[in-house]
């Protein structure tokens, strides 16, 4: 196992770990950057180095955008150690990781997560089956190799990607079937409470509505206010049904793309053992920090979308702070007036997040399955059903369905079925979240080989 040392040791090469990189190396630290990607650039930014230009194009100006911090990034001195995998963070700076097939170690002073953000599941009846994909899933797939569907696609959910994705695939040619809208009418109850900070964050605002004009300026079809959707189908999609002003709708569909907003990565931040809290805002874990990301009294500090749902260019701010943080933590002179102007600028880039958590709240029926035959755990095929059974069997929190069924023992090892589990057994006990817990995260928090530990 090969050993190496730096003042900071950045996880994540996104937004947040770029311009947390930048900043700590122009207050003279020294930083190396570890991201399972062949690239820079996050989910946010994916490709953008190598990007042609006529898919920059159909992302628009935001992902363009990225380029400005890739080239900072290059060019800020910072080590960068593509397809790292990190399997373990300890409370004293040590991060372990795989490269090459080999198990290697650095001892940071300082580290920073900045592992992103997942999609949220999207558990309802034949979500697992081949043609069902979540649109985060199918930007990924554009942005690295231009990927296209080669048909009429059916989008539903909720959120900010949904209507990006949607816009992006008319510029690329691609033909919409529909948009299925999940928002609740409660949502834009709620929303409205928050008006003034949509108004303050008028920008962002202005792009959102763009984007649903341009759809319906090409005569999309939307499907407002949608629920009990269904996959239709045995083997693969063959449709989406769902409930529309009080009729079952079904739309024939050979692709259907899932989205209901996404949640911060957690996994890393719940490894070392860190404190979480249940957000009944975003209805997800956000890891106890103080103001600028410092996990206790721990040398490892958390920014970005792994911290809370907030954004790329906020991200990036975040970041930035996080790395003033711990260059004067490293005893570095720290700029008052250049701190003082990030977070003036964090906090204009965060007004409208409030106003989109409440406006894009997912129903409680997508998040929490009453269907049981729906599979909660894709990697073990638990449903919700059995879940719901284990819980009156006596199972009181996620940790203990592994061993009433496996549940979160799989390859993935709980990330696409934790806050699912979560909920089902907080409502099927009639508790809180906080009080059923999540899985007991424990290094390696990604499958590793017995050989990458060979020398």
């Amino acid at each position: 196992m090969s050993a190496t040392a730096a003042d900071l040791v950045v996880v994540g090469c996104g937004p947040a770990g770029m311009a947390a990189a930048c900043e700590a190396r122009s207050q003279g630290l020294s930083v190396i950057v570890l991201d399972e990607q062949p690239a820079l650039g996050g989910q946010i930014y994916r490709s953008i180095e190598t990007a042609p230009p006529d898919r920059v194009a159909v992302l628009g100006k935001d992902y363009a955008a990225g380029r400005s911090l890739a080239t900072e990034f290059r060019d800020s001195g910072a080590e960068h150690l593509r397809g790292a995998v990190v399997w373990n963070v300890a409370h004293s700076g040590a991060v372990d990781y795989v490269l090459d097939g080999q198990s290697r170690q650095i001892a940071g002073k300082s580290v920073l997560l900045a592992s992103g953000a997942m999609e949220r599941p999207f558990p309802i009846k034949g979500w697992t089956l081949p043609g069902v994909l979540g649109a985060g899933a199918a930007q990924i797939l554009l942005k690295g190799a231009g990927a296209l569907p080669s048909g009429p696609v059916v989008l539903a959910g909720c959120g900010p990607l949904l209507y990006l994705l949607a816009w992006q695939y008319l510029r690329a040619g691609v033909a919409i079937a529909a948009i299925v809208d999940t928002t609740e009418r409660s949502g834009y109850v709620g929303a409205a409470r928050h008006a003034l900070g949509a108004v303050r964050g008028w920008r962002d605002l202005a792009k959102g509505l763009k984007l649903i004009a341009t759809l319906r300026r090409h005569s999309v079809r939307f499907y407002s206010g949608a629920s009990e959707l269904a996959i239709e189908g045995e083997r693969q999609a063959e449709g989406l049904s769902f409930l529309h002003r009080g009729r079952r709708v079904t739309l024939p569909a050979s692709l259907v793309l899932l989205h209901q907003g996404v949640v911060p990565n957690t996994q890393l931040s719940w490894s070392t053992g860190a404190a979480h809290r249940w957000d009944d805002e975003q209805l997800c874990w956000l890891p106890e920090t103080d103001r600028w990301g410092r996990l206790g009294e721990t040398p490892i500090y958390v920014a970005g979308d792994s911290r809370a749902i907030i954004g790329a260019q906020a991200s990036a701010t975040q970041g930035r702070l996080a790395a003033l943080a711990i260059a004067e933590h490293a005893g570095r002179d720290v700029d008052a007036r250049r701190r003082a102007a990030l977070i003036d600028q964090f906090e204009r880039q965060s007004h409208i997040r409030r106003f989109l958590n409440k406006l894009y709240r997912p129903a409680d029926a997508n998040r929490i399955p009453r269907d049981p035959a729906v599979i909660v755990c894709r990697c073990e095929e638990v449903t919700a059903g059995q879940i719901r059974g284990h819980v009156e069997l006596g199972c009181r929190g996620p940790n203990q369905t592994k061993a009433f069924g496996r549940c979160g023992m799989g390859p993935c090892q709980g990330r696409l079925c934790g806050l699912t589990v979560t909920e089902i057994i907080a409502e099927a006990r009639g508790a809180r979240p906080d009080d059923v817990g999540y899985y007991r995260i424990r290094a390696p928090i990604k499958p590793v080989m017995l050989g990458d530990f060979v020398d």
